[in-house]
């Protein structure tokens, strides 16, 4: 990934790239949530661990990425005789969509306002320089 802004509006981007933009997800997260979406139907880490040819554990820690980042979801499901396992699926991409944006409006509002205070900052020194000279 590109170290700056600039290099970063340079390079072609897709879609999916926003995953690692947003959240600093990795390419085994994207491998991991691609597989979700595709499913037809919720996935235990054991099934997304051997569809993506992964150990388990591996699989387990890219899965508490997505989840904490928003992009999929964890269900219970119990067994008749007790006990119970998780299954995770895709989050509604309108939801993602709505979540991304309110990040990169708060970016934008936090980068507003660090431009203005560079701005103040060397402002005020450029006019001591002139008073001093």
């Amino acid at each position: 990934m590109p170290d700056s802004m600039s290099e970063q509006l340079q390079q072609d981007m897709v879609c999916e790239g926003l995953l690692e933009c947003f959240h600093g997800l990795k390419q085994l997260d994207k491998q991991c949530f691609q597989v979700l979406v595709r499913a037809e139907e919720p996935l235990t880490v054991d099934e997304i661990a051997e569809i993506v040819d992964r150990e388990r554990s591996t699989a387990y820690r890219s899965i508490q990425r997505l989840l904490q980042s928003g992009f999929i979801q964890k269900e219970q499901v119990n067994y008749e005789q007790g006990g119970y396992y998780h299954v995770y699926s895709p989050t509604d991409p309108e939801k993602i969509s709505d979540d991304m944006q309110r990040m990169l409006n708060d970016w934008y509002a936090k980068m507003g306002q660090l431009i203005q205070e560079f701005e103040d900052k060397y402002a005020r020194q450029d006019t001591e320089i002139a008073v001093e000279g």
